[in-house]
């Protein structure tokens, strides 16, 4: 909204305002206020962070000016050591108490430990300005760690703001603020322009237009008509809207994303488990190293002297630390579900951020997947000399027990269902239709093969038209049918030309009629495709694909689908029209339903796994340079500071930078 627009809307009442309270030009004054002591926050959090490494930084300064500027006399026993004792405890003492901790909980070879005992060894061999800048290094190095960290879960963080604690109801036609989370089903929402949305729910006003970005990542303003579902985290933009709440606030869209996102980072990668093991079997070898190289020297060096050798070992327990690893790594993962839950995609762990970087074949459902998933009937063909009007009112009614898209395109054609028609029993067929009996008359209502399974007889033609069909039968005797057609997604082409532009085979599997799927195929330019599947034989496909060693992601929406997403290498579903069961089931979801979101997703597991092994690399290259030549005695402390605290910083910018990527080409 312009300046000008804000003005002339100053009457209007803002987010979550009560009765006669300030205008939106005032809370946006508020909010101005309310971001200003937010950025104060923010700096006193950060001078409080940083003050012990500055204390410590401006007496070691001192120091080295009096020791190697001024060279002063008296600078120099007790009082030298205990103004260097004294610049190091701002920074040492936190760090021993950690280690002190660590070794109580059973955990000796720590960092800590590590950094430790290389700083008090110095402090013996009266190294101490190296004592000093050693452990300061390490603390500031930590310090960068926890900003980048803090960093990387600012977008998860966003998220979790992103739903409000209290909505707008009305009681008896007035409106009154309630906690969201004591709002029932059926209660009606009453939103106004620039408020957020508390729950999912159904639109009862006429259209109203809503910012999605916080579901799915897109700024651009979305349209919702009458009875469309607009869900939790969704922001209206213009005109007042009237929302009957459908899901109470603890299993809303938005607050099941927020469980997932915010539990992924516990679901570790593989390669995040084997350098964490790595760690633990790493560290305690390079400290028995270390004793080695202090004591084994006696027995081979003619002019063998303790000193020398002590600060060669201490030296290799500085560089041998392995933040770098331990640190890096995590938040190299943590970074790319930060930044693919930007766009809109939800990564259940790090791990399947592993297994979708190396994705060799994608197989796709059709409906909801790259077709809107909204039908509409084109033509209603009933061959019966009854009623065509009762039958279709029997159609609609028998529909009414299902979920599926088509059976709503049924339903906003026929029109309201008739209460007095009297529906003595339902029963779904998996992947076929419906089974129904009414007045004494068994209906079948689905596609062909439901007929077949009954050996109902029909007009073998009707399999060839590229339209979906809804076959019907009365009492086992074919009636007619009822064209519907569904519309291909905007972005569906781009998405099947971006997969095989990242050399990824692409198959379709629907329960669709084989002649509609065939015609998607061929329009998209999908590899294979298969039609008339039911979920078992969905599964048969999916077997078949990874029997070849190929790793598959299979992307769903409905129910029948929740099988196939759970036995693929990565299960993805489209979260925002799928079924609850096929979005608990998928390891990634999808939240805007734009299927140009599964290359996304592919790239960003890409390039998320390129970080990690480039901070592999980097560590593990560094420190070996460094641990040959600190062995050698050519390293000293300044060296092995960098080759653990510089490594592990340049190895956190590498993993912060992919939330600044663009992944939208």
């Amino acid at each position: 909204m312009s300046t000008q627009n804000i003005k002339n809307s100053s009457k209007k009442k803002p987010p979550n305002c009560h009765s006669g309270c300030c205008t939106i030009e005032e809370t946006t004054i508020a909010h101005d206020h309310h971001d200003h002591e937010h950025t104060h926050e923010v700096s006193r959090n950060l001078f409080r962070l940083f003050l012990p490494a500055i204390i410590s930084f401006v007496l070691l300064m001192i120091g080295i000016t009096l020791d190697y500027v001024a060279k002063a006399e008296w600078f120099s026993s007790w009082f030298r050591f205990a103004w260097y004792f004294a610049a190091y405890i701002p920074v040492g003492f936190p760090v021993l108490r950690d280690a002190y901790l660590n070794i109580r909980a059973g955990n000796f070879f720590s960092e800590f430990f590590l950094m430790g005992i290389a700083t008090i060894g110095a402090f013996a061999l009266k190294e101490y300005p190296e004592a000093v800048a050693v452990m300061l290094f390490y603390t500031v190095g930590e310090n960068f760690q926890a900003m980048a960290v803090t960093r990387a879960r600012k977008n998860i963080q966003t998220l979790l703001d992103q739903r409000p604690d209290e909505a707008t109801i009305l009681v008896d036609n007035q409106p009154k603020i309630v906690n969201a989370k004591d709002v029932k089903i059926g209660d009606i929402i009453q939103l106004k322009p620039g408020e957020k949305l508390a729950l999912d729910g159904k639109l009862l006003s006429e259209k109203a237009n809503f910012n999605t970005s916080a579901l799915t990542g897109e700024s651009l303003p979305e349209q919702k008509t009458q009875n469309e579902v607009v869900l939790a985290g969704m922001i209206n933009l213009n005109s007042l809207a009237l929302i009957e709440v459908t899901t109470a606030f603890e299993d809303s869209k938005l607050s099941r994303i927020l469980h997932l996102v915010q539990n992924a980072s516990s679901q570790k990668a593989p390669t995040e488990l084997f350098i964490a093991k790595f760690a633990r079997v790493y560290t305690p070898i390079v400290v028995y190293l270390a004793i080695a190289i202090t004591f084994l020297p006696y027995f081979f060096v003619d002019q063998y002297d303790f000193g020398t050798w002590l600060y060669r070992a201490l030296v290799f327990l500085v560089i041998s630390c392995p933040c770098a690893l331990v640190i890096s790594i995590p938040l190299g993962y943590f970074g790319g579900i930060g930044a693919a839950s930007k766009h809109g995609i939800l990564f259940k762990g790090g791990s399947y951020i592993d297994l979708l970087a190396n994705i060799q074949h994608v197989a796709m459902d059709k409906t909801g997947t790259l077709t809107e998933g909204i039908f509409k009937v084109q033509e209603v063909n009933l061959t019966s000399t009854e009623n065509k009007e009762k039958i279709l009112q029997h159609i609609n009614l028998i529909e009414s027990k299902s979920t599926h898209p088509i059976a709503t395109a049924i339903h906003e054609y026929a029109g309201k269902v008739d209460e007095t028609i009297r529906l003595e029993s339902s029963e779904e067929i998996p992947g076929k239709g419906l089974k129904a009996k009414i007045d004494d008359d068994w209906y079948l209502v689905g596609n062909f093969r439901l007929l077949d399974q009954f050996s109902v007889q029909y007009p073998k033609e009707l399999m060839q038209t590229t339209l979906t069909t809804l076959a019907i039968a009365k009492n086992e005797k074919f009636i007619g049918y009822i064209t519907i057609a569904d519309q291909i997604k905007s972005d569906a082409q781009q998405t099947i030309d971006e997969l095989h532009s990242l050399d990824i085979e692409t198959t379709m599997l629907s329960g669709d009629k084989d002649a509609v799927v065939q015609e998607v195929a061929k329009t998209l330019g999908i590899d294979e495709a298969y039609g008339d599947l039911l979920p078992e034989n969905k599964l048969e496909k999916i077997k078949t694909i990874k029997a070849k060693n190929q790793t598959v992601a299979f992307v769903g929406d409905g129910v029948n689908d929740a099988p196939v997403v759970a036995i693929s290498d990565v299960g993805m579903a489209m979260g925002g029209l799928g079924s609850d069961a096929t979005i608990e089931t998928a390891d990634v979801v999808i939240q805007d339903d734009q299927p140009k979101k599964i290359p996304m997703a592919i790239r960003i597991s890409k390039e998320t796994k390129k970080i990690v092994w480039q901070n592999i690399g980097l560590a593990f290259g560094v420190k070996a340079l460094v641990l040959i030549l600190g062995a050698g005695g050519i390293a000293t402390m300044w060296e092995a500071v960098f080759a653990d605290v510089g490594v592990a910083l340049l190895a956190i910018l590498n993993a912060v930078r992919i939330q600044n990527k663009d992944f939208n080409h």
